[in-house]
């Protein structure tokens, strides 16, 4: 599964989303051994598959060093790391449809998500990530934080975010590949997912491009098994095509 030739030890970040828990269950029933651990904000609500679910909050660097070192203490050496969280929307505000609507506040709230917490994921975990063998760090992103594939405007809060996301994981793939030489650290794009997070844009998919997290996480799975180190830093659909930057 995924390019492993043996078990799969996972930490999936945003584990009670659509997509995330999709990867728990998915890894948990791919074969023997593998280990997962799930994170939510509340630490509730991930698959009961999770071997362990812990609370980690992205946008606080506290929490994610304490997922580090309950990680360490209890002997996991993951070498899969999956980050599923995301924010386009929320009750208080929606993707901007113009420059107008743009606020700071929004702005500085989906960019902590979107791409601090990121980083903050990059900076914390990739440290503990085995330095022999292969190994993944992979974030969902969005094909419409491709500046090079942005022909509509709008949404600028979360494009630019995802923009922001994918030079993020570009850096960290540089910076790791010194020492990390089998890390494979890459962006996805998972495609229009059935989820609350594209609900209230669901209408305007066509059927056959809206997925369930469960298709989604599939096509993801055979994306990452595709890619080898020669990939890091690279931007990957769910088909296992490239997205330019």
């Amino acid at each position: 599964m995924m390019g492993f030739d043996g078990p799969i030890r996972a930490i999936i970040i945003g584990a009670r989303g659509g997509i995330g828990a999709a990867f728990v269950r998915a890894i948990h029933g791919a074969q023997p051994g593998n280990v997962v651990w799930a994170t939510s904000r509340t630490g509730s609500g991930a698959p009961p598959e999770a071997d362990r679910t812990v609370a980690v909050d992205i946008t606080d660097e506290a929490s994610i060093e304490s997922l580090v070192n309950a990680a360490t203490s209890a002997g996991l050496e993951p070498n899969l790391v999956l980050n599923c969280t995301g924010v386009l929307h929320t009750a208080e505000y929606g993707p901007e449809r113009s420059w107008r609507h743009l606020d700071l506040n929004t702005m500085r709230s989906v960019f902590e998500v979107n791409a601090f917490g990121v980083g903050l994921l990059g900076k914390h975990l990739i440290p503990i990530l085995p330095r022999a063998g292969r190994t993944v760090f992979g974030s969902l992103s969005a094909r419409v934080g491709s500046i090079g594939d942005n022909r509509l405007g709008g949404w600028h809060s979360y494009r630019a975010s995802k923009a922001a996301q994918n030079m993020l994981i570009k850096g960290l793939a540089i910076e790791a590949s010194m020492r990390w030489k089998g890390l494979i650290c890459v962006a996805l794009h998972p495609g229009t997912v059935a989820t609350a997070l594209s609900d209230p844009f669901a209408a305007r998919v066509p059927p056959e491009k809206l997925f369930t997290p469960d298709q989604s996480c599939a096509y993801l799975c055979s994306t990452i098994a595709s890619l080898t180190p020669a990939a890091t830093g690279g931007f990957y659909a769910w088909d296992g095509q490239p997205i330019e930057y």
